[in-house]
């Protein structure tokens, strides 16, 4: 289904995550133009195809977005910064996408995949604790920091290009796009000043989500309320050990989790990985099994939803990860919203979303100037109030609480529909449709009302309906069992999911805002998490189809010598460094005396001595400070990065240039991975139900005694 049929795009010059920017864009409709892309690879082959070659630079003057990658020296050669695009298209939404941003003293820093995850912190939280800081954090499968910063870009310039100035500029920092992945992880670094350890205390988080190995591979299985927990030792047969007080409540569970995982896996090596997952999700308790990336081509799941299309790359038709969006179109006139001072500002929306993803989501759309009207169960509410995931999601937006068990609150949802532009939930499939608050129902009330669903494997086919946490959908992708070192067994990682989802959330929602502003038409988004990781992971599905089976590879790249990270003098400090050039390995070899014995002046050289040149380089980092190393390395021109952390990040002089905290008693907290030539809408997060009676009174228009009436009757709780 076309979303933004007649949205004009032109993306110039090399750069994946340009060139990801601009695959996103075309997957709903938008019309793409690439001047001089990058088709070296199988990946930039896919992610170019379907688009039209633009003969020349003169081709931006008619689009309406300009996608471009490189820091601001390289730009400006090219021909490609903001002045030289302004005198050929003034009025385009811009969108730079760079490692370091375009302004602040490393914009122009070399870097690479594997510098970008060290420099955001990404990489000490990827894999999850360790029993062992021996072992180097490494990078995830797949080029991701291109996927995350073309998914930032194409956000960032879809709410630039609504706005009601032409010409607005976004200013995408990779860097940043990565970093803000773990918004709470920040957010208690910029409150407290407390650092994320690598090394793990007690369970590493894994009596909320573990792995557990099977016969044929191993599933990941998530029993972390006490229910669930109830439920898994009745799947597994009610074990003797399911008595002992060690495990009897989370708690017990956490303190004492070598045993009680040892304890399950010599279980679960009873069966296979399948029929583990089987069994948890009959009991309700969500499971799946890791698989290899390959298994999903047989999905009856992704065959029902359409998941997949045909990429003809040298002559061979590969599989290829379709639009990560069910869309459905319904047909309407064009509804200009109000002109304001923001994108968003004049647009209303209705968030029934909770935890990260949908958070993330209308986070974005309330720093856009939208008005977010956060509703919440009575009681604990969001359970991002039990950390500061709420402190930082939460910003901007005003919070009522409805006990949508009352026919009451009900009714006053459907209300609100009817007040509001987008609505966004992630509820289990279902369960807004049993509520009367489903996108057939609302779309009665509020024909109007773009209907966005988030959900673990979409709100149709054979899996629809069954239980998902985002990190137990990394594991079911592939996506956990490739992100190791290839003698380590796979372990669940940190959230990534749910915030990279928020990322293409926004950005679809304001994809629906221009279609329905501009073309006309009401979209119906069912949007599939597990579509979503799958879509970022191009890389290592085209290549099993050509090279067999992928396999984990730690921090090593099969383009390019040195590719490593390496242990410093502190603690657990690390550099990244790669190699891709002849160019750096001389200036390399220049600061490492004793590189200069090899004979690895090319790629194939060094290569064939990637052992060797790693003993030396592990060995000349050894004594040395990893911060002031890095340092060195980046000015002879050459791609490093130590391995940053939270509190790290919340003083780097870098990112305090180009404002990305922003100021919150008693600290700082993170702001969006792009920096826009307006401001953002900013305001603390709303307490629970604080802004009940207001919205009531001021949305709907309901009188004080109205009011008191359905607040005894239970409407917004005991």
């Amino acid at each position: 289904m076309s979303l933004l049929r007649g949205f004009r795009v032109s993306q110039i010059g090399p750069g994946l995550a340009a060139a990801v920017c601009g695959r996103l864009l075309a997957d709903v409709g938008a019309e793409v133009a690439c001047l001089a892309p990058d088709d070296d690879t199988t990946l930039g082959l896919y992610l170019n195809q379907g688009k039209s070659v633009a003969p020349s630079l003169d081709a931006v003057a008619t689009a309406q977005m300009i996608i471009a990658e490189g820091g601001p020296t390289v730009l400006r050669a090219r021909g490609h910064d903001a002045v030289a695009l302004r005198r050929i298209n003034p009025s385009a939404a811009l969108v730079f996408i760079s490692p370091y941003g375009q302004t602040g003293p490393d914009a122009d820093v070399p870097a690479t995949d594997l510098t970008l995850f060290y420099a955001s912190f990404i990489a000490r939280l990827l894999t999850g604790q360790v029993d062992d800081l021996a072992e180097a954090p490494i990078r995830p499968v797949g080029e991701q920091s291109a996927f995350i910063g073309g998914l930032a870009g194409a956000c960032a310039g879809m709410h630039a290009a609504l706005g009601a100035t032409p010409g607005a500029v976004a200013d995408v920092s990779i860097q940043e796009a990565l970093a803000t992945l773990v918004m709470t992880e920040l957010a208690r670094a910029g409150l407290s000043g407390r650092n994320w350890g690598r090394k793990r205390n007690t369970d590493g988080n894994g009596a909320t989500v573990c792995i557990l190995p099977a016969r044929d591979g191993y599933a990941a299985i998530s029993p972390r309320e006490e229910k669930q927990w109830a439920a898994w030792l009745e799947a597994m047969g009610f074990p003797e050990w399911g008595n002992d007080p060690r495990f009897a409540k989370k708690p017990d569970r956490v303190a004492n989790w070598d045993a009680l995982h040892a304890l399950m896996s010599d279980w679960s090596r009873q069966h296979n990985k399948q029929a583990l997952a089987d069994l948890a999700q009959e009991a309700h308790v969500p499971s799946f099994p890791l698989r290899e990336p390959a298994e999903h081509f047989l999905s009856l799941q992704l065959a029902h939803r359409g998941f997949w299309r045909d990429c003809e790359i040298g002559g061979t038709t590969l599989k290829a990860p379709g639009a990560p969006f069910g869309l459905t179109l319904h047909p309407g006139p064009a509804t200009p919203h109000p002109a304001g001072p923001l994108p968003l500002s004049g647009i209303r929306v209705l968030d029934f979303s909770w935890v990260i993803a949908g958070p993330t989501t209308t986070r974005t759309l309330a720093a856009m100037g939208a008005e977010v009207i956060k509703v919440e169960a009575p009681g604990r509410g969001d359970p991002g109030r039990a950390s500061e995931t709420h402190t930082v999601l939460g910003q901007a937006k005003r919070g009522i609480v409805l006990d949508l068990k009352k026919p009451e609150a009900i009714a006053i949802a459907r209300k609100l529909a009817l007040e509001c532009d987008v609505l966004v939930e992630n509820f289990a499939t279902g369960v807004m449709d049993r509520l009367g608050l489903g996108a057939d129902d609302l779309r009665k009330v509020n024909p109007n009302l773009i209907y966005i669903s988030a959900s673990g494997l979409g709100r149709t086919g054979p899996e629809a309906q069954a239980v998902a946490y985002g990190t137990l959908l990394q594991c079911y992708a592939g996506f956990a069992g490739l992100n190791r070192h290839p003698e380590r067994a796979p372990r669940v990682g940190m959230a990534w999911l749910d915030p990279m989802c928020g990322l293409m959330l926004g950005f679809i929602t304001a994809a629906a805002l221009w279609q329905r502003q501009h073309a006309g038409g009401v979209a119906r988004v069912d949007f599939s998490m597990v579509e979503a990781m799958l879509w970022t992971m191009a890389d290592p599905l085209l290549a099993t189809q050509i090279n067999g089976p992928a396999q984990p590879v730690g921090n090593h790249s099969a383009q390019y010598a040195p590719h490593n990270a390496y242990r410093c003098a502190g603690v657990d400090d690390w550099v990244a460094l790669s190699i891709t050039n002849d160019e750096a390995w001389r200036a390399l070899c220049g600061t490492v005396p004793a590189l200069a014995h090899l004979v690895a002046s090319t790629e194939t050289d060094r290569q064939a001595q990637a052992t060797p040149i790693d003993t030396i380089l592990a060995a000349w980092f050894a004594d040395k400070p990893a911060p002031e190393t890095a340092a060195m390395l980046q000015q002879a021109n050459i791609a490093a990065a130590a391995l940053a952390g939270s509190a790290t990040l919340v003083v780097n002089a870098h990112l305090t240039s180009r404002a990305f905290w922003d100021a919150h008693d008693p600290g700082v907290l993170p702001g969006l991975p792009w920096r826009m030539n307006f401001l953002r809408q900013s305001g603390p997060p709303p307490g629970l139900g604080a802004d009940t009676d207001a919205v009531l009174r001021d949305v709907l228009h309901i009188p004080e005694k109205q009011r008191e009436t359905l607040r005894q009757s239970g409407a917004f709780g005991a």
